[in-house]
């Protein structure tokens, strides 16, 4: 059995570390301790203490599972979405259909994700199922481009001609044969989508848009820290790390899954 590539390990190593600290961190955390003032490190406070005078670890272990689920939540309601639209635009012979579906996603594409996130969540109660849905329906209409754009060359392709010849319902082909032939395409994809979402939840975050001003938020932490980096440098580095490992990772991870899979089909072949 073949070693995995040093893209592949490192992958693995960036995306672990955030992943494990959200998903295991608040079960480790405990109970809160007193609030100190003091921004020292030692015992009790490893990375001593933010500016509300909480031990920065503890809001460390608690402060992924916001960011990271949310993320990730909102990446898979994307697709979810995304799929069925695209693959009906490209799949569909009639014109008027095509244009009512895609249309609308130009007019979209043409606001800011993060504009669009701001507008609406300023009707909503702050909350992550609140913020999970308004970033997932903000990353359609880009997935569903790529989504359209990928399907559209396999739709023209004689095996979709004989699946239609044969009878075939618009689910078996769509589903059993477009869709999985966009599993390379989609893969790339998926790793700018889930990084473009935890961009947009941390900056919503930190904005204080979709979670409470005082929350235990990698991004909340970094946007209240801020002001005093030169004194207490770990409350806003630590987390800001966290995120940024978990966006290289993914794309570190996708990558050498695609170039493996490239490697496999040209050894068939």
């Amino acid at each position: 059995m073949k070693l995995p590539p040093a893209r592949y390990a490192l992958g693995i190593a960036l995306v672990c570390v955030p992943l494990l600290l959200a998903l295991l961190g608040p079960l480790a955390a405990g109970p809160a301790g007193p609030r100190s003032v003091s921004f020292s490190v030692g015992p009790g406070h490893w990375l001593g203490t933010d500016f509300a005078g909480r031990d920065v670890w503890r809001q460390v272990l608690l402060g992924g599972r916001s960011v990271v689920l949310v993320a990730l939540g909102a990446t898979l309601l994307a697709y979810l979405l995304a799929l069925p639209v695209g693959l009906a635009a490209a799949l569909t012979r009639r014109t008027w259909l095509q244009e009512a579906l895609m249309r609308p996603l130009d007019v979209l594409i043409a606001v800011p994700s993060l504009l669009l996130v701001l507008l609406v969540a300023a009707t909503l109660t702050p909350g992550p199922a609140g913020l999970t849905a308004l970033v997932g329906l903000a990353a359609v209409p880009d997935a569903a481009r790529v989504v359209y754009a990928a399907a559209v060359e396999v739709s023209s392709r004689p095996a979709v001609e004989a699946l239609r010849m044969q009878g075939e319902s618009w689910w078996r082909t769509a589903l059993g044969y477009v869709a999985r032939s966009l599993r390379r395409t989609l893969a790339a994809d998926a790793g700018i989508r889930l990084t473009g979402a935890l961009y947009l939840v941390a900056t919503a975050a930190f904005l204080g848009v979709g979670v409470e001003p005082d929350a235990a938020d990698w991004a909340v932490m970094v946007d209240r820290n801020r002001t005093g980096l030169f004194l207490q440098p770990w409350a806003v580095v630590v987390p800001a790390l966290l995120i940024a490992a978990l966006s290289m990772g993914v794309n570190l991870l996708f990558d050498a899954a695609l170039q493996q899979g490239g490697r496999r089909k040209g050894a068939r072949t």
